[in-house]
């Protein structure tokens, strides 16, 4: 292996490892903290969106506080539930980018299969870890959704990857040919 294709393998693994870092770090907020800071963000979006929107006429919409307050609870557990499988969406490109790097980019399925294994025990592994913080629970659902986010991140890159490797690439050599 050439040297610069151990850098990109480095750098990617540190990409990996402090994907997860930050992963276990929100997994050790308290529930208090955690739905607290989800709701502040969710709340603050939902108030600028108003404002923009009625800035340019799209809507004249001015709820009081009471009102922004139930949307901000309604929209909270959907929206957190997003986070999680976009946060293992793009952890499994990162995996899955690695591994595929390391086998040459000729082993798509196995590298597939490494990343969907890995990913479905990281989420089990964070949901067990959550156990041990105050006011969270872990939940078998989370990890389902977890998972789905990383399988559906698989399925985004091996689409890059099948269209890029079998379309793209061949395309090119034949255009190649025929000049």
């Amino acid at each position: 292996m050439n040297k610069k294709k151990i850098i990109i393998i480095i750098i990617s693994v540190m990409f990996i490892f402090g994907w997860v870092y930050g992963i276990y770090k929100l997994s050790s907020m308290t529930s208090d903290n955690s739905n607290g800071n989800s709701r502040n963000i969710i709340s603050i979006f939902i108030e600028d969106t108003l404002d923009i929107t009625n800035k340019y006429g799209i809507t004249n919409s001015h709820p009081d506080d009471n009102k922004l307050n139930k949307a901000t609870i309604l929209l909270n557990k959907p929206l957190r539930k997003v986070a999680h499988a976009s946060v293992y969406f793009i952890l499994s490109i990162l995996i899955l980018f690695t591994i595929n790097y390391l086998f040459k980019n000729k082993k798509y399925i196995i590298s597939s299969i490494i990343t969907i294994i890995l990913i479905v025990l990281l989420a089990g592994f964070d949901e067990y870890h959550q156990t041990f913080v105050n006011g969270r629970t872990g939940n078998i659902k989370d990890v389902v959704i977890d998972s789905a986010g990383g399988l559906i991140g698989i399925l985004f890159y091996g689409t890059y990857y099948f269209v890029y490797s079998c379309g793209y690439k061949h395309g090119l050599k034949r255009n190649n040919m025929v000049e």
